[in-house]
C-alpha cells in the first residue's frame, strides 16, 4: 500500500459520525473522508469530525490537532567583524601559523589528509580565539 511506504497509517476519528452529507434525497449520507497519519505516533494519532461545520460543503471537515512545543532560538550569531583588530590579527596568525604547517611530505593522499585537517584546525582555533558574539535583531541583515 502506498500509505505503508510513507509511514502511514488509516486514522479512525474519536467520534463516528457521518463525514458526507447529499443534497439529493435518494443518496445516503456516508463516511468516506479518510485521513492518513503517521505510524505509531502518540500526539498524531486520531482525528476529530465536525459536521456542524459543514455548511454549504457537502462535506464535514476532519481536523487534527499537532502539538506545538516551545523551542529555543540562537539569537546571536559568531562573527569577527570585518575591518577590525581582530579580524587583521585573526589573519596574520592564520598566516603565520600556515607557514609553520610541514607540507613537504606529503606524498599520498593520507598525508595530503592530515595537511588538510591541520590548516581546518589552524583556522577554527583562531577563529574562535578572536571571534565576538553578535546578537541577531529583525533588523540584522541575513548575510
Amino acid at each position: 500500500m502506498i500509505a505503508d511506504s510513507f509511514n502511514l497509517s488509516l486514522s479512525y476519528s474519536t467520534d463516528q459520525v457521518l463525514t458526507r452529507y447529499s443534497d439529493n434525497a435518494n443518496d445516503l449520507n456516508l463516511v468516506i473522508d479518510l485521513m492518513f497519519l503517521q505510524c505509531n505516533s502518540s500526539e498524531l494519532n486520531t482525528h476529530l469530525i465536525h459536521p456542524e461545520w459543514y455548511l454549504t460543503s457537502d462535506h464535514a471537515p476532519l481536523m487534527i490537532i499537532i502539538p506545538i512545543v516551545e523551542e529555543h532560538t540562537i539569537t546571536h550569531k559568531r562573527t569577527i567583524a570585518k575591518n577590525s583588530n581582530e579580524e587583521v590579527e585573526f589573519i596574520n596568525e592564520v598566516i603565520a601559523s600556515f607557514a609553520k604547517v610541514d607540507v613537504l611530505n606529503v606524498v599520498n593522499i593520507s598525508e595530503l589528509e592530515k595537511a588538510v585537517s591541520n590548516f581546518a584546525n589552524i583556522v577554527d582555533c583562531s577563529w574562535m580565539k578572536y571571534l565576538k558574539l553578535v546578537n541577531i535583531t529583525k533588523h540584522s541583515k541575513s548575510w
